[in-house]
């Protein structure tokens, strides 16, 4: 829509990737920066690089799916460490440019979470506690930048198709890990949600940026999560809040037969592999 673009991750390869895939489709300027989000010096160096920001959007992550009993400390502190201390890092390098923005315009920053920040899954404990986390700094964030005219806005896509994400070394790691792996049961539950394309999810984003909404959800069923469990969380259109405040209970209804139908496949399929092993 006319922005000027700043790029920030750590592959120098697909950054210039992007730029270029961008710089085809919109005649928009371009600029990328290379530093890693659990390093605040160099997301600090970049950031101040790349000048004013009016709309900061922070989607990185890395996920890792098993059992908490056997998953390894290691493995946990590489998520908390990029998805939750490197939103930190990003958003507290980025504050003194958006507060000092010449335009005094509104200026939103997006944080990237998940369903699975809304409502555990097993076998995404360590990862949910990270999404969970992000929604907690960005509701007590909001109360500090209200009278800077600064937007939270936060995003709760379901599985989503990213084509980049193998081709990260890092990542690859996990994501491959992560497949194989996955717990039965996770598979399972997960079955019934089909994910979306990461084009969808982004378009999404900007219009629930652009309209100033807090809480993002990308479909109906995340629509009805959403309103379930609004809890505190800001809310900027009354239509909407009128919506959370009737169906509360009703959505608050329809998520506990969800969960129990997720305790039921739980019981049901721990029955059975105690079944064959006695067998």
């Amino acid at each position: 829509e006319g922005a000027r673009i700043s790029l920030l991750a750590r592959s120098v390869d697909q950054l210039q990737k992007a730029k270029e895939s961008i710089c085809q489709a919109y005649e928009v300027e371009v600029s990328i920066f290379s530093a890693d989000v659990r390093d605040y010096d160099a997301v600090e160096r970049a950031i101040n690089e790349a000048g004013s920001i009016d709309v900061l959007v922070v989607n990185h992550g890395v996920y890792y799916v098993e059992e908490f009993e056997t998953q390894g400390l290691d493995v946990m502190k590489t998520m908390i460490d990029v998805n939750l201390m490197g939103s930190f890092n990003v958003i507290k390098a980025a504050l003194p440019l958006m507060k000092d923005r010449k335009d005094k315009g509104p200026a939103s920053i997006a944080l990237m979470s998940s369903m699975a920040g809304q409502a555990g899954i097993y076998g995404f404990a360590a990862y949910s506690a990270t999404k969970f986390g992000l929604r907690g700094l960005a509701e007590a964030l909001q109360q500090e930048l209200l009278v800077n005219n600064i937007h939270l806005s936060i995003i709760f896509p379901p599985v989503t198709e990213t084509s980049g994400i193998e081709q990260v070394e890092f990542i690859s790691v996990l994501t491959f890990e992560a497949r194989e792996r996955m717990p039965e049961i996770t598979k399972i539950i997960l079955e019934s949600s089909p994910g979306m394309k990461a084009e969808e999810v982004g378009k999404i984003t900007i219009q629930g940026i652009k309209s100033g909404s807090f809480s993002i959800p990308c479909r109906l069923d995340g629509r009805a999560v959403a309103i379930a469990t609004a809890g505190l969380s800001p809310q900027t259109s009354f239509l909407m809040a009128s919506i959370e405040v009737v169906f509360a209970g009703l959505f608050r209804f329809v998520a506990l037969l969800l969960q129990w139908r997720g305790y039921e496949i739980i019981e049901k399929y721990n029955y059975s592999h105690k079944k064959q092993q006695v067998e």
